[in-house]
């Protein structure tokens, strides 16, 4: 094909430009030129993709095929909200019997499916190992007076069907909760706990208040702005509904660098390979939602800015207060330090909140697992394909493990295979292991409490329901009465980030040469490599712009944190809004409520009337759990050998069984280690030995699973050891009874048998005439006859007495007397042998 611009010979090139920098010069203007028509191209496709998309009526990004199983709009309260069943590609075979795989996207501003949005995501992970999948999206726009409420009661009767269409699953399924989906399905479970198995809520903020200083600039934002008020403007002006993208204008205005400049230039950079990429993710940022007025004004105050969720301060309109320690099933906290969404502190605050120690936790019966990724930010939490494949999959995989793991507060790593010294010990690249951890060891490490900041965050509060009094008074009415439905979609529709996607689309008359341009450039396409030295500038240039937008981010960040510090730590002001500088007159722990403290001691009641009851099952987990007690981490490997052989041992008893011995067993050891140690011989009690010994044989099964023990481990598990003896020693006897008795019958019925086959040897040698020699072969002979007759009559009488020893004097058998009797009879035959005529001499 003929070239687009003339190009002269290579030999006058290279006598004009000996150096090369004039060929550089021009291959990179060339390439410029060429990715500048290619990105406006891509660019024009995005904006055709989003007006393809908000059309439909039911837009979402999933990359499998759904159908809808069930619509929230035909629920007593309607809601936008609606349950499909994802369908397994041809490759994937389900196991109808595993736990289903219930995933909820947030409704933050974009659209849903971004939980399938491809095969490496959440739901691509579960499909692959074999779980029905089902997925909770919504629509565009919210019903008329739609409440968080109503959304949270769709959401349980979505879990409730879910349940109905899978009686022959074993278990109940578990809920993974994106973003601001994850604050909704914790409400939900602490209401209807019992619908629930493990919870995974990935970058879900539940702690408004908590953060690190230097970081977390989002949660300033209420202060900076006087409180809710703002977001009861914005809904007025939408005419009762609150416009989804002005909270992704907030996403973006977190780091200007990357909405400015980076995703831009990385496109630009390398538009021959991003293309796909990019618009695969725009289609996503790009689906903007509505929000309920109704919606959003309970979100702020009572979450944002009053941070009501996790000091269960938050009450339904039916009176139920919702309470986090309500929850039964297992919580796993997946949270990033990239994050500046959902920092760690916000996710994890709120387990600081509510519990005043460990021991705490243990008595709500809550198992609270949290993984805290280094570099990801807040969107590969749950988009990332590396994450997916890494994090998410090993969730997956020991989402039995952590249903049973024992209640408390642990810290899950995810650690790769080929870095470990017992590789060959691990089935899969990746290994999940568990740390026990404390409240100081979360604050200290994650959370970083400060009470002066407490304080802050609540004269903030009180400030917010001041301006909302006072807008609603002066200034709702005239702004309500001034909007119009048909305003309110003009100025939604002329909102700057709609107009960008708008604008560069085919309903824009100057974009109808691109395509055409495209075409020629990509039909005869001139790129040049990195070593171009210009193209290298280029690089340098970018870098350069994107330090310098992160500086004025940083500079912006820290003053608006010096503004809100200053302001609000003010004592003055504190008191002014009646709190006289002390945040927890009004935000008590509610661990430490009378009705709690109460409820925790009945539950050690009931467990002290436990520790002796049971039976071999409660002494084998009670002995794992001891020695894995004592080890630094424990990870899956050990579960999944004691649950293989459980399933050997008892086919009939499910996970839930397994799940309540493993929680009742570690109750007993928490409340009271000695006495629960002190009784495994007691449980072992009605075992036999064999038995006995074939426990202590599964227990070191088990424990091999993971290598070997620490130093510790291997003092308790010596001590196990000897509790498993002195269980045989109780049992022994009554079968030692038996062997002995027949042992001794043996020896007896061997030494009578002797004793008369020498007296038959001996008459016939005395009918004989022996020679000089045999006389005293004949003596040897007898006194060694003699010798093993008194041996045996020793071992007789030891045996008798053991006999005896053994057995209960008030109910001797029959049997055992005549046995007795038999030895006096062997004694009385012995005798004339003993008197013969060899010893005369």
């Amino acid at each position: 094909m003929t070239s687009l611009m003339p190009t002269p010979p290579e030999a006058a090139i290279s006598f004009f430009d000996p150096f090369g920098f004039g060929r550089a010069a021009f291959g990179y203007w060339r390439d410029a030129a060429e990715r500048s028509v290619l990105y406006m191209d891509v660019m024009r496709e995005r904006g055709n993709q989003y007006l393809e998309h908000i059309e439909k009526s039911n837009p979402n990004v999933l990359g499998f095929d759904a159908e809808v199983v069930m619509d929230g709009r035909t629920l007593p309260r309607p809601v936008n909200y609606e349950l499909m069943r994802i369908l397994p590609p041809r490759d994937v075979e389900l196991d109808l019997q595993s736990r289903p795989f219930v995933v909820v996207d947030p409704r933050a501003g974009h659209g849903p499916g971004i939980g399938g949005f491809k095969p490496d995501s959440e739901i691509g992970v579960a499909l692959r190992a074999g779980h029905p999948c089902y997925f909770i999206g919504f629509l565009p726009y919210p019903e008329e007076g739609q409440t968080v409420e109503d959304v949270v009661e769709a959401e349980i009767a979505f879990l409730r069907r879910v349940i109905e269409l899978h009686p022959e699953a074993e278990e109940k399924p578990m809920v993974v909760g994106n973003c601001q989906a994850g604050w909704q399905i914790m409400m939900a479970a602490s209401l209807e706990p019992d619908l629930f198995g493990p919870i995974l809520i990935a970058g879900a903020p539940l702690s408004y208040w908590a953060g690190e200083r230097g970081k977390a600039p989002m949660r300033y934002t209420g202060g900076m702005s006087g409180g809710s008020w703002m977001a009861t403007l914005a809904s007025d002006i939408g005419s009762g509904q609150f416009d989804g993208a002005m909270l992704v204008q907030n996403f973006e205005r977190l780091n200007p660098a990357n909405t400015w400049w980076g995703k831009q230039y990385q496109l630009f950079a390398n538009v021959d390979t991003e293309a796909d990429r990019y618009l695969n993710f725009e289609r996503w940022w790009g689906g903007h939602v509505v929000l309920g007025g109704e919606e959003i004004q309970y979100i702020v105050d009572n979450l944002f800015i009053g941070n009501r969720l996790s000091t269960s301060q938050l009450v339904t309109s039916d009176g139920r207060r919702i309470d986090l320690r309500n929850v039964r099933s297992p919580v796993v906290v997946f949270c990033s330090q990239g994050d500046d969404i959902t920092p760690p502190p916000q996710a994890l605050g709120w387990v600081r909140d509510l519990y005043e120690d460990v021991d705490d936790i243990i008595a709500s019966n809550q198992t609270i697992v949290y993984c805290v990724h280094d570099t990801t930010g807040h969107l590969g939490i749950f988009v990332s394909g590396s994450v997916s494949r890494k994090e998410h999959t090993e969730f997956t995989a020991n989402i039995d493990y952590i249903d049973v793991l024992p209640p408390g507060l642990y810290e899950t790593t995810v650690t790769s295979a080929a870095d470990r010294s017992d590789a060959e010990l691990i089935e899969r690249d990746y290994l999940l292991e568990f740390k026990p951890r404390t409240i100081d060891d979360l604050n200290q490490e994650v959370i970083q409490h400060r009470e002066e900041d407490d304080t802050r965050f609540a004269t903030v509060a009180r400030i917010s329901e001041i301006n909302l009094g006072l807008y609603r008074l002066f200034v709702q009415p005239w702004v309500r009465g001034v909007m119009t439905p048909e305003a309110s979609r003009l100025i939604r529709r002329m909102h700057p980030i709609r107009l960008g996607y708008k604008l560069l689309s085919d309903r824009n008359p100057l974009s109808v040469p691109l395509p055409v341009f495209a075409d020629w450039v990509r039909q005869d396409r001139h790129p040049v490599g990195e070593d171009n030295i210009f193209r290298t500038f280029e690089g340098i240039a970018s870098d350069q712009l994107t330090r310098g937008l992160d500086a004025w981010r940083e500079l912006r960040d820290n003053t608006t944190e010096q503004l809100f510090l200053q302001i609000y730590g003010q004592p003055l002001l504190q008191a002014m809004v009646g709190l006289g500088g002390d945040a927890h007159s009004h935000r008590r722990r509610p661990g430490s409520e009378p009705e709690h403290l109460r409820f925790i001691e009945r539950r050690h009641e009931e467990l002290r009337h436990h520790v002796a009851e049971g039976g071999s099952h409660e002494a084998v987990m009670r002995s794992v759990m001891h020695v894995l007690g004592g080890a630094p981490t424990t990870d899956e490997r050990n579960f999944k050998r004691l649950r293989a052989s459980r399933a050997e041992l008892e086919p009939g008893r499910n996970l839930a069984d397994f799940k309540q011995l493993v929680r009742d067993q570690f109750f007993i050891l928490k409340l009271d280690r000695e006495a629960a140690l002190a009784a495994i011989p007691e449980l072992l009690s009605g075992e036999k030995v064999e038995a006995i010994r074939g426990h202590l044989e599964h227990i070191d099964h088990v424990l091999a699973a993971s290598g070997g023990l620490s130093e510790q481990a291997s003092k308790r598990y010596e001590h196990i050891r000897q509790l498993f003896a002195k269980a045989q020693e109780r049992v022994e006897p009554t079968d030692q009874r038996q062997a002995m008795a027949k042992l001794h019958a043996d020896v007896e019925s061997g030494a009578r048998a002797e004793l008369v086959a020498r007296g038959e040897v001996e008459k016939l040698l005395g009918s004989t005439s022996p020679s000089k020699s045999e006389p005293k072969q004949t003596k040897a002979e007898s006194k060694q006859a003699k010798a093993e007759s008194k041996q045996a009559k020793a071992e007789s009488k030891q045996a008798k007495a053991e006999s005896k020893q053994a057995e209960p004097k008030q109910a001797e058998p029959k049997q055992a007397e005549s046995k007795q009797a038999e030895p006096k009879q062997a004694e009385k035959k012995p005798k004339p042998k003993a008197t013969r005529k060899p010893r005369k001499r």
